[in-house]
């Protein structure tokens, strides 16, 4: 009990000093599937220009906290905020105009259509020229310019992971969120895909993460959050997170 009442003390204090940075800020946020509470009162924020993990068991809220930024399910309560706009009621269009999208567990590419088709589903919403990010993420994924017009439901799981982040950078994001990106991958694979992570977040696009593999999120992560159970028990730069002996005995497997 004393040491869940300093990690979340040390928690809110974390939390207000960089507050002035953010550019996402969630403020008790609440999410309940029928008579569940799944999400049950969170609190953080997301600086600017940073990448910013939630580890934490499967069940702990990290999925729904994410779908609720997106729009996807209907908070119970609490606030979501970007660059200052309450934005908890807008819809999922309204929420990837502003500039926030979701690269879904799972991935959730349409199988039946080419690779560049998929791409350019992310830019729905865009009425200007594809021409250019359409390149930069060649850059990013020249295994998906190779395969362009090859249907999305042949590539193997690395390659529709790549089309997924792909496409959601099409919508030329402010903030991307990932859950789960490394999610069934081999590992070298993996660490392809958290090197990506790490360009995008070069290139000026704030990231904010979900991922089993705690022990690379945190490495990758300027900052991150646990979540247990609903609720955030713990804040810090990666850094601290991976040496913190409660983090490393229950996500770091030492």
């Amino acid at each position: 009990m004393k040491y869940r009442i300093i990690s979340t003390l040390s928690t809110h204090i974390w939390g207000l000093l960089r507050m002035s940075e953010a550019i996402l800020k969630i403020n008790d946020l609440r999410v309940n599937y029928g008579g569940i509470e799944a999400v049950k009162g969170v609190s953080f924020d997301v600086p600017e220009g940073e990448i910013v993990t939630l580890i934490g068991a499967n069940g702990a809220g990290k999925s729904s906290t994410l779908r609720a930024i997106a729009g996807l399910v209907k908070p119970a309560g609490g606030r979501i905020e970007f660059k200052g706009e309450d934005i908890t009621a807008k819809d999922p269009t309204a929420i990837v105009t502003r500039g926030i999208t979701l690269v879904p567990e799972g991935r959730k590419i349409f199988p039946d259509l080419t690779v560049l088709e998929n791409l350019k589903i992310g830019a729905y919403l865009r009425k200007d020229d594809l021409t250019e990010d359409l390149n930069w993420v060649y850059d990013l994924f020249p295994r998906l310019k190779e395969r362009s017009w090859q249907a999305g439901g042949t590539l193997s799981g690395g390659e529709q992971q790549m089309l997924a982040v792909g496409r959601a950078l099409m919508s030329r994001p402010k903030i991307i969120m990932m859950d789960e990106p490394s999610l069934g991958l081999a590992p070298i694979i993996v660490r392809g895909i958290f090197d990506i992570i790490k360009e995008i977040n070069k290139r000026g696009v704030t990231v904010l993460l979900i991922e089993q593999n705690a022990n690379m999120a945190l490495k990758t992560a300027h900052a991150g959050y646990v979540l247990e159970t609903g609720r955030i028990t713990m804040s810090g730069t990666g850094t601290e997170l991976l040496a913190d002996e409660k983090v490393k005995a229950a996500y770091l497997g030492t």
